[in-house]
């Protein structure tokens, strides 16, 4: 216990292995903690979004990720309850050598991001799960640890801890900061299927009425290997009483959907997670301790995409802990500064997916937004634009952007 790293990162995946890669850049000695070993699967749907390319761009990782396997992706499809649909293309940086997106295999993707934490960071707890928080008076400075095949304890001391341990997070229960709201909580299927037919450059998300408000995505995955997924407003499913793996088998069995899935082959069985989503502005920093990624709420309301915003929130809680190192200053003010940061970065367009979460609630308003979209090549325009964070985020907050999108010729 004599060793006092600058950060101790609780959690291996994306957000926590991200980091500790950008601690490192910043001079920071880090040691990481993972309760699974690698590989291990991530239940997800699998898709590396333009901002997670930028992230992995700003860590030099991006060239690297894209010989990995994985199926390139072009396209976003919107189906609304009507079954009308509308593709948006997805905007890459040609400039920059980035491309509009990915689907790679958690499998795959964790494992490539943790092999980097493995040469770089100073410690590398692997197989090891956090058992509880070590407190100094309310300032956390370190956790307990224990592995798979140890009878003892570990203790790890830390000048900052970050809780990236995903929405079930140890680090936001024993800080009283873990909540399941199920008005901000989606539930969700996955299931890997061979033989899709009409899988190509596009990733689909359909708003179908058996899962309102939800949808079914469909995401191709490389080598005629298709990512199924179900989500659903936790809040409904209970309302509603809706057991998702029936809603997942009626949708694809559906007439809709039936000819696409008459000769595919499930891999696997259904396997769900949890999604606390960011249409509520969760409290995500305490004295001594950030949270990162699913652990802090971070997942888009409408799409349900959570790894590019937990790549974000790692650079983010990156610089803040260089700067209270810098400052030896570790307090809940001071950290305070991490989640004005994140909020200012995301926070529109946040509120714009969680607006966008609500008009999915009304199945007619929803028709009427995808069909509007069908026919304006001005509308997909705007809906593109507002994707790849080109359109200036003030402008969401604005009602009068929404009236001049939908109600425009």
């Amino acid at each position: 216990m004599s060793r006092i790293y600058d950060v101790v990162v609780v959690g291996g995946g994306p957000a926590g292995s991200a980091a500790a890669l950008f601690c490192v850049r910043h001079g920071l000695e880090v040691c990481v903690i993972e309760k699974a070993q690698f590989p291990r699967d991530k239940i997800c749907g699998d898709a590396i979004s333009g901002k997670s390319m930028t992230m992995l761009k700003e860590l030099e990782l991006l060239d690297e990720v894209t010989t990995l396997p994985s199926a390139r992706i072009n396209a976003i499809t919107f189906g609304n309850p009507d079954h009308n649909t509308v593709t948006i293309p997805l905007l890459g940086d040609k400039r920059r050598g980035i491309p509009p997106g990915l689907v790679i295999k958690r499998l795959l993707f964790d494992e490539f991001l943790f092999n980097k934490v493995r040469k770089s960071a100073a410690s590398v707890y692997e197989g090891y799960q956090v058992n509880r928080l070590i407190f100094d008076g309310d300032r956390v400075i370190g956790v307990e640890t224990r592995g798979t095949e140890h009878v003892n304890s570990i203790s790890v001391l830390g000048k900052v801890i970050i809780g990236a341990d995903g929405f079930n997070s140890i680090v936001a229960r024993h800080t009283g900061l873990y909540e399941h709201d199920p008005e901000h909580w989606v539930v969700a299927l996955r299931q890997y299927y061979k033989n899709v037919k009409g899988l190509n450059d596009t990733i689909e998300l359909h708003y179908i009425d058996e899962v309102q408000p939800g949808y079914l995505w469909l995401f191709p995955a490389g080598d005629n290997v298709a990512n199924i997924g179900i989500g659903m407003l936790h809040k409904s499913m209970k309302k509603r009483n809706v057991n998702l793996s029936e809603a997942m088998q009626k949708a694809i069995n559906s007439p809709f959907f039936a000819d696409r899935f008459a000769e595919a082959e499930p891999l696997e069985k259904p396997m769900g997670w949890n999604l606390p989503v960011a249409s509520k502005h969760r409290k995500n920093y305490g004295h001594g301790f950030l949270l990162l990624g699913d652990a802090a709420g971070l997942i888009d309301p409408f799409t349900g995409e959570g790894i590019g915003n937990a790549l974000f929130s790692a650079k983010i809680a990156a610089e803040t802990v260089a700067e209270a190192v810098k400052q030896n200053d570790f307090t809940e003010e001071f950290l305070k500064r991490y989640d004005q940061k994140l909020w200012q970065a995301l926070g529109d367009e946040l509120q714009v997916s969680a607006k966008l979460q609500r008009i999915g609630r009304i199945s007619p308003l929803l028709n009427f937004v995808i069909k509007k979209a069908a026919r304006s090549n001005h509308v997909r325009e705007i809906i593109s634009g507002m994707m790849a964070n080109q359109i200036p985020k003030t402008e969401f907050a604005n009602p009068l952007f929404y009236l001049k999108l939908f109600f425009s010729n």
